[in-house]
């Protein structure tokens, strides 16, 4: 891999996967047989009625400036774009009354719609 692709390997002390979000996560990858070699890849994007959704998806390898993490067991791709908008973010997984999925938990956000999967700042 070029040594421009991974930017930084460790723990983000700013971002952090709960446990039972890391469950889940490998849940899914087993149910949809997602090889063990792809990353979770977590970030934003414009979109949404606050103007930022949260992304949630498996890559092969990362991208070029993605920076590369070890977060539960799990190879975490967030691009520098992404990590600046979700420091201090707890990714949960939530399967309560209210409804089953992932919860971004983001301290940033100064709006979030009523579905809560996208925000402002």
């Amino acid at each position: 891999m070029a040594q421009d692709t991974m930017v930084k390997t460790g723990t983000p002390e700013t971002v952090v996967i709960t446990e039972r979000a890391v469950e889940e996560i490998r849940k899914i990858k087993v149910e949809n047989k997602i090889p063990e070699t792809h990353g979770l890849r977590l970030g934003i994007k414009g979109g949404g009625c606050s103007g930022m959704t949260y992304v949630l998806a498996f890559d092969e390898k990362p991208r070029q400036g993605d920076e590369i993490f070890e977060i539960g067991g799990l190879t975490v791709y967030i691009d520098p774009k992404s990590l600046f908008y979700l420091s201090g973010t707890t990714l949960d997984f939530s399967d309560g009354l209210s409804g089953r999925g992932f919860v971004f938990n983001n301290p940033q956000a100064a709006r979030t719609c009523g579905c809560g999967h996208s925000f402002g700042v």
